[in-house]
């Protein structure tokens, strides 16, 4: 059956709100009769592999399994709200989780998740195709989802089957993300301000060459022994696929809509081309994929700029240590995923730092990226998206986002692990990920992978295992100082001046239907060192310097394909230590979870450089010698990696949390932030209950993961610290003792951010949690601008925001985005409140701010902010945006799905949840 396609980009791409007005009803009917394509109906069922889940394995993956659209569905969506099958029929049960997970058992369970069993019931087959003709692959997709089913009798046929399925699916969507990873965004989709910042974003990250790209994957074929062969050969048979599917739907006319839109296709003759996928195509999606989700570290000169700020503040000694504070490397209050009293020290506070490079204060410029700007690229809402880019791609907060919950058969009722696990990637339309089974030789999974990467699955089960990944954070980025000489242009390399590298990437665009925006045009301009692109110009010691940022991902995109070979192999993962196995070869920054019917397990990935002795990895060191990774080869970027044992890892403990948070003890993370309170805590403390009474089922830990995703952290963990201060004495100010009572009683009924009925679209506690939103950034002003003076606080504040609600625009997608309460200063208003009051604090704050430390003056500045606070008014605290009129406080938290093409979906309430999400209990193993 012909399927349909998508259109535009992440959050920032620009949507098409409404078609010309010439597009009348009667005109949509003739386009409809003219180009909807029917429907191939089929009986046969889907080979069945050997499962071992006995029913007991379920995924959800919103909005929908079809994210392709024809011209006809588009103008239908737009015009009368109609969706494309499967387009959001994940989207409801996704969304209904929040309000009806508190009677949630065993048996309801798939009416939240789809059951994901390999194979399709006989009655339940919806189409079956022999893609292009080939006898040696089919594809089936079943009634309730549409999700591909792919077998295949060679390997080449199944390879070929998994690129055609990811063509019906996500063809445009794939072409849009090929297109960002290699900064030609506009040219294809359109110059909305929006496609300029997320092509700049990405592109200043890896400003590569079709050379660069070509050699990556020479790189695995060469190096990887027959399993980077076989690589090699399943990329080059699943872009067969994908172009076979090209062609086929350039022939019938049931190509995305988008193509048309954006110009690319006429839709009346159809004049124009669908460019064919090439090998370097695949490679500048992993570059945009390994960016957003899989690169920690950077934030280098930020964290120099700080400390030198508090040095200038406090003193170089106790400056030093009020920012080790306020950095919390190793916070002794920290939750932990490795829990068991593990150590795995790494990119630790050296006792003797040596190489570091920081700059003269007040001389760091950010490095130019866009320059020769004409047209609407010199509109104020381009430069701005610009700025944002900048901020995105240089700074270490990095947004995780994914959870995962896993428990020890040793606790559960059945006496098999279970698991509740799935990465956050944001909401799309289509979604970023895409589901399918693969079953042929060699392989034999079914989960979700990027569209466009879907060769192997990426997050998903086996036979008779699942696996799932969180954003780890570690750091693999450094920022070498280099020494100019001759020009701003050359640098001192190994005691010789040489010329930078300058890429350029030069984007033009003109008005299309889907994008509006007028014509306009500017280059892209990096220069490139043998220690990375240039950031940063400085001086140091008044030695004029470029500060270049090196990535051990860098230039290795592909590399992290053996390893999801790997774990698509039934016959390579038959057990957790083959799962640690396969999880090593993948150099992105991951947690990776496991769960089979007897065991679960836990390894972090990614390529972390061996670095000298003495370096800091916090702050930038000089491009010298003495200070580069171990045995770095600047040519490949390669050096020395720490081994497998030195990563953290766990076999079997009693159970497993992860929310972005801190790995393991002595392991620190690239962005800061953790300390004593995480969201990582909301799935900790409700984890440990359960454990702790025993007899876990899939359900309660499903509820666990559910309750947690509405819970709002800073009510949860910190405001009743808050209030024990404000209510030390009584609280005479009837404004303020309103205030308290309300956010008491949201404390006492659980502090979550809850709907008062499914699809009432209005908050319980709605004045409290108002208050809340408003009081958090005055309080954390109020308390710690006054001691740390306003340079350091700003200083910090670029280091670590002091906010992240749903509400807030933030992480790659914006706002809208679901996942909430990763980066914020919550720890340190829990140590600092607890310091006051005078509670045992480990890892205290150097010092102690709220009042000076003064219990009376700390409830004044409580007391003060909190009236403040309660007398914004929701239409102050929520100002509205491009989704939602101002004062609507449940729109301004709501899940939006960000159309990346030309079908749009409706509002989803709030949760802070994976967005592809498994809940697996194996009954059995080979």
């Amino acid at each position: 059956m012909p399927r349909r396609t998508p259109r535009s980009t992440l959050d920032r791409l620009r949507t098409p709100g409404r078609f010309p007005k010439f597009l009348k009803t009667a005109a949509i009917c003739a386009l409809v009769a003219g180009l909807l394509s029917p429907t191939a109906a089929g009986t046969a069922q889907a080979a069945t592999a050997d499962d071992r889940c006995g029913g007991r394995c379920s995924d959800i993956l919103p909005p929908g399994e079809n994210g392709n659209a024809t011209l006809a569905e588009i103008l239908l969506n737009q015009l009368f709200g109609t969706q494309p099958a499967h387009a959001e029929d994940q989207l409801g049960p996704y969304a209904d989780l929040a309000g009806g997970y508190s009677a949630l058992t065993d048996a309801k369970i798939n009416n939240f998740f789809d059951d994901a069993s390999f194979g399709v019931p006989s009655g339940q087959v919806a189409s079956t195709e022999k893609p292009a003709g080939r006898g040696d692959v089919t594809i089936v997709r079943d009634k309730r989802t549409g999700v591909p089913h792919i077998t295949g009798t060679t390997r080449y046929g199944t390879e070929f089957g998994a690129g055609y399925a990811a063509a019906e699916d996500r063809l445009w969507l794939m072409d849009v993300f090929r297109h960002v990873g290699r900064g030609g965004l506009t040219p294809f989709a359109g110059g909305a301000a929006a496609n300029q910042g997320l092509e700049q974003e990405f592109w200043r990250n890896a400003p590569y060459t079709e050379a660069d790209l070509q050699a990556q994957i020479d790189h695995v074929a060469a190096g990887s022994g027959d399993r980077g062969r076989q690589a090699l050969d399943d990329v080059n048979a699943y872009l067969d696929g994908i172009n076979a599917y090209i062609d086929a739907s350039d022939r019938g006319r049931y190509f995305p809509g988008e193509y048309v839109l954006t110009g690319h296709k006429d839709s009346i003759t159809n004049a124009g081309t669908i460019d064919h996928f090439k090998v370097t195509d695949l490679v500048a999606l992993a570059s945009v994929v390994g960016s957003l989700f899989g690169s920690g570290g950077g934030g280098e000169v930020e964290n120099a700029v700080s400390l030198l700020a508090a040095q200038s503040k406090y003193g170089v000694a106790e400056g030093t240590e009020v920012w080790e504070s306020f950095r919390e490397r190793n916070d002794p209050e920290a939750v932990l995923t490795v829990h068991d009293g593990g150590s795995f020290p790494y990119a630790s506070r050296p006792d003797d730092p040596k190489g570091a490079a920081l700059p003269d204060a007040g001389s760091v410029t950010r490095e130019p990226l866009v320059y020769d700007r004409t047209g609407s690229a010199t509109a104020s809402a381009a430069t701005d998206a610009s700025t944002t880019a900048a901020r995105s791609a240089l700074g270490s907060a990095r947004r995780g986002m994914s959870n995962a919950l896993v428990v020890s058969g040793k606790h559960t009722a059945s006496g098999h692990p279970i698991a509740v696990f799935g990465p956050q990637t944001g909401y799309f339309a289509p979604q970023l990920l895409m589901l399918q089974e693969i079953q042929g030789p060699g392989i034999s999974a079914r989960g979700a992978s990027f569209a466009g990467l879907s060769m192997y699955v990426e997050l998903g089960r086996g036979q008779d295992y699942s696996w799932s990944a969180t954003t780890s954070g570690q750091d693999i980025i450094d920022t070498y100082a280099v020494e100019l000489c001759q020009d701003d242009h050359h640098y001192l390399y190994r005691g010789t001046c040489t010329a930078m590298e300058k890429v350029e990437q030069k984007n033009s665009w003109t008005p299309s239907v889907a994008d509006g925006t007028a014509a306009g045009s500017y280059t892209m301009r990096a220069w490139r060192t043998a220690y990375g692109p240039v950031e940063y110009r400085a001086t140091v010691g008044g030695t004029k310097v470029a500060y270049t940022t090196l990535r051990s991902s860098y230039l290795h995109e592909a590399d992290s394909i053996i390893g999801f070979q790997m774990l698509n192999d039934p016959d390579y993962v038959k057990g957790p230590q083959d799962f640690q196995s396969a999880a090593q070869h993948i150099n992105f920054t991951f947690n990776w979870f496991y769960a089979d019917s007897r065991h679960t397990a836990y390894y972090n990935s990614g390529d972390n450089p061996v670095r000298a002795s003495g370096v800091d990895a916090e702050f930038p060191v000089w491009a010298r010698p003495a200070y580069e990774w171990r045995s770095w080869d600047p040519a490949t970027n390669t050096a020395d990696y720490t081994p497998a044992s030195q990563h953290p890892n766990s076999l079997d403990q009693d159970y497993y949390i992860s929310w972005n948070n801190k790995q393991a003890k002595d392991y620190t993370t690239a962005s800061w932030g953790d300390g004593s309170v995480h969201r990582g805590d909301l799935l900790e403390d409700r984890v440990k209950r359960l454990v702790t009474a025993g007899g876990v089922t899939r359900s309660a830990l499903v509820k666990a993961m559910a309750d947690a995703a509405l819970a709002d952290l800073r009510a949860e963990d910190v405001l009743p610290k808050l209030l024990k201060v404000v209510t030390s004495s009584p609280v005479t100010d009837s404004t303020a003792a309103a205030a308290v009572s309300k956010l008491s009683a949201w404390v006492s009924a659980g502090a979550r951010r809850t709907e008062t009925s499914a699809g009432s679209k209005k908050y319980a506690d709605a004045d409290a949690i108002r208050i809340l939103d408003a009081w958090w950034p005055l309080l954390v002003k109020a308390e710690f601008q006054p001691g740390l003076g306003g340079d350091l606080y700003t200083a910090f504040t670029a280091n670590l925001p002091v906010d992240e609600s749903p509400s807030a625009g933030h992480g790659p997608t914006g706002s809208h985005a679901g996942s909430s309460f990763q980066y914020g200063w919550w720890s340190y208003v829990d140590k600092d409140i607890r310091a006051v009051l005078g509670e045992p604090v480990q890892g205290p704050l150097a010092r102690t701010y709220c009042g000076g430390g003064n219990l009376a003056s700390c409830r004044d500045i409580l007391i003060g902010t909190l009236k403040q606070a309660a007398g914004a008014t929701a239409s102050q605290v929520y100002p509205g945006d491009d989704q939602c009129s101002a004062g609507d406080q449940w729109c301004a938290d709501s899940i939006v799905q960000r159309t990346l093409g030309g079908i749009k979906h409706g509002k989803i309430s709030w949760q802070n949840r994976p967005t592809y999400q498994q809940v697996v209990e194996y009954t059995s193993h080979r």
